[in-house]
C-alpha cells in the first residue's frame, strides 16, 4: 500500500512540474530591439522594409549583410525571416523587400 501511495505522490509532483513549465512557456516574450544607430537607404519600397524589419531589428543588421547579392540572396532572407523567426509579412510585401534591398545593397 505504501508504494502505492508513493507512485501517487511522485504523479502528481510530476504532473504539476509539468504544469508549471507549461505556465512559463506561456509568457509572451518581449523583444526591444536596440537603438536605431543607421537607417535604410532611400529607395523604392524603402517605407515596406522600414515597416516590415525594424519590427525585429536595427537597419544596422542590413548593413552587416554581404553587398551586391542580388534578389535571390535577399528572398532568402525575407523567406528565412518569415518562416524561422515568424515575421509577418505578407508576399506582396515580402518581393517588395528584397527588390529594394537587392537594389539598394
Amino acid at each position: 500500500m505504501r508504494k502505492t501511495g508513493s507512485a501517487v505522490i511522485l504523479a502528481v509532483l510530476l504532473a504539476g512540474v509539468a504544469l508549471g513549465a507549461t505556465a512559463v512557456r506561456a509568457t509572451p516574450v518581449v523583444y526591444n530591439p536596440p537603438p536605431e544607430t543607421a537607417k535604410l537607404k532611400p529607395g523604392p519600397g524603402v517605407e515596406v522594409a522600414t515597416d516590415n524589419c525594424s519590427v525585429c531589428h536595427s537597419a544596422d543588421y542590413v548593413l552587416t549583410q554581404p553587398p551586391k547579392r542580388g534578389k535571390a540572396f535577399w528572398q532568402t532572407e525575407v523567406t528565412k525571416m518569415i518562416k524561422l523567426y515568424g515575421a509577418s509579412i505578407t508576399k506582396e510585401d515580402a518581393s517588395k523587400i528584397a527588390d529594394y534591398l537587392a537594389a539598394t545593397y
